[in-house]
């Protein structure tokens, strides 16, 4: 007798059954992970490409079928990357029957006559006034198991294939993955060459910014180390020109003219060894030191002794050093200035006066023994008086215009600037020299390859008449053009 299966006590719960929920989620999840991929192969609305119209080709001229297409499966729609027989179709929709329910499969799938199949009887192919009565495809399967699409051929009579037939089906679908890989691995390719392209452009956005952001603060810092316009010196002319060879970087000349006392008034011009903050750093206290050992010593010697005594007490110049002209300007009995000098390894300047038969004599101004500011504690300088007399000047320089280069790649040097200044026709006026000095400058084949300071001062002829002249100091990343020169001059 079998034995009675006994009934479940009241208020027992009952054993759930597989939930109809599950298979769904998982089937949403396999779909979701399919257009990933799809979308991953970036494949969808692209223009027709010659390889995949070649397969679709192939499969037409294979099978002996009219319609044989390169289809991959959307959310919505399947859409046709090739087709033969197909003319003037991209896609059509999702409707089941036929690639829909290819996909779902991982081997191929055949339909012998498609009226005799109760899904695809539906399909609009079928339906329709294409009347498709064969299909088969094989599905285009990514190496880690998502079916993108299909290779599908079809035909308006039922009909069967070989299994060697459909392993040639499967191959064609093969092709059309490897084409696809080939595809997105440009499409990478393309991508980082793009995106490096995006990271270069941006990084040279960002240097130009910075470089004009540098530039802006050389410029800046620069004007903080040089005056803003020279004096009004009774009887005397002025002029002067600044030019740095980068406008990245913060030059190391310099130069000043200032009062002393109603009849006394003192000039410095020099060039601080190095570049940038650093050099900024000694040209300012530089400048401030001469201006107040000036205060405190006749002698320019002593002056310069200050100084030297000053870069050497303070740490945070280092080695750093420069070269520098100091001196006094007295008016002279009679007619004209004095002008009392002491370098320091400094160039010569550049006495310059007319010859009574015409043209210019030019003398350079040496003086010998003196020795770089900032470098030896016992350092010895060396000075001498110069009268200028009206219609002479006097022309100072850092070696940026000795410096310069000739064609040959030689350098200027001090006789070339002698020789220049001696071939001169024009008079001796201060702002004469310095703006014929600067066209020489812009004349150079290679230009000057060095910060240039000018300075220059001229007594007027004693007919000229009328107070001195005073010129604005300006500076600049490269020659002005000669009229627009630092050495323009406009009277007071």
């Amino acid at each position: 007798m079998p034995a009675s299966v006994p009934a479940p006590s009241p208020g027992a719960a009952a054993v759930p059954g597989p939930s109809p929920a599950g298979p769904e989620r998982e089937a949403a999840r396999r779909e979701a992970a399919r257009l990933e991929a799809v979308r991953r192969y970036d494949i969808l609305d692209t223009p027709p490409e010659g390889a995949f119209d070649r397969v679709a080709a192939l499969a037409s001229r294979l099978f002996d079928v009219p319609v044989a297409t390169v289809a991959i499966v959307d959310s919505d729609r399947i859409w046709f990357k090739a087709a033969s027989g197909l003319d003037g179709v991209r896609q059509i929709g999702r409707d089941p029957g036929l690639c829909a329910s290819a996909i779902l499969k991982d081997g191929t799938t055949v339909i012998p006559d498609t009226l005799a199949d109760p899904v695809a009887c539906s399909n609009p192919l079928v339906a329709g006034a294409m009347g498709v009565r064969f299909y088969a495809a094989a599905p285009i399967t990514t190496p880690d198991g998502h079916r993108l699409g299909t290779v599908n051929i079809l035909d308006t009579r039922p009909r069967v294939i070989s299994d060697d037939d459909m392993a040639t089906l499967a191959d064609l679908a093969a092709i059309v993955l490897g084409e696809m890989e080939l595809r997105l691995s440009a499409l990478r390719a393309v991508r980082v060459e793009q995106d490096r392209r995006r990271v270069e452009q941006a990084a040279r956005t960002r240097a130009e910014r910075d470089k004009a952001a540098l530039a802006d603060f050389a410029s800046t810092l620069q004007r903080t180390l040089l005056p803003p316009a020279l004096p009004t010196v009774p009887g005397l002319e002025l002029a002067c020109h600044y030019q740095t060879a980068s406008p990245q970087d913060v030059g190391g000349d310099f130069y000043d003219v200032f009062p002393l006392s109603r009849e006394r008034w003192a000039f410095f011009l020099g060039d601080v060894c190095g570049k940038g903050a650093e050099a900024a750093v000694v040209t300012s206290l530089t400048r401030y030191t001469l201006r107040a050992a000036a205060q405190h010593h006749d002698d320019p010697e002593a002056v310069l002794s200050a100084l030297n005594a000053a870069l050497l007490l303070d740490a945070s110049i280092g080695s750093r050093f420069c070269t520098c002209l100091f001196g006094f300007l007295e008016p002279a009995a009679g007619a004209g200035f004095d002008v009392t000098m002491a370098s320091g390894g400094h160039p010569p300047a550049y006495h310059v006066r007319a010859r009574p038969g015409g043209g210019v004599r030019v003398d350079p101004v040496h003086l010998r023994g003196g020795m770089l500011v900032g470098a030896f504690e016992q350092a010895a300088f060396a000075s001498r008086t110069v009268h200028l007399e009206p219609g002479q000047g006097l022309l100072l320089y850092t070696d940026g215009l000795t410096e310069a280069r000739l064609a040959d790649g030689t350098m200027l040097g001090e006789s070339g600037v002698a020789d220049f200044l001696s071939r001169r026709t024009g008079p001796a006026d201060a702002t004469a020299l310095v703006e014929d000095a600067v066209a020489l400058i812009q004349e150079l084949p290679q230009d000057a390859g060095d910060d240039v300071a000018l300075l220059a001062l001229s007594v007027p002829p004693q007919d000229a008449g009328g107070p001195g002249v005073s010129v604005s100091a300006r500076t600049s990343a490269r020659p002005l053009p000669a009229d627009d020169a630092g050495a323009a001059g406009r009277k007071d």
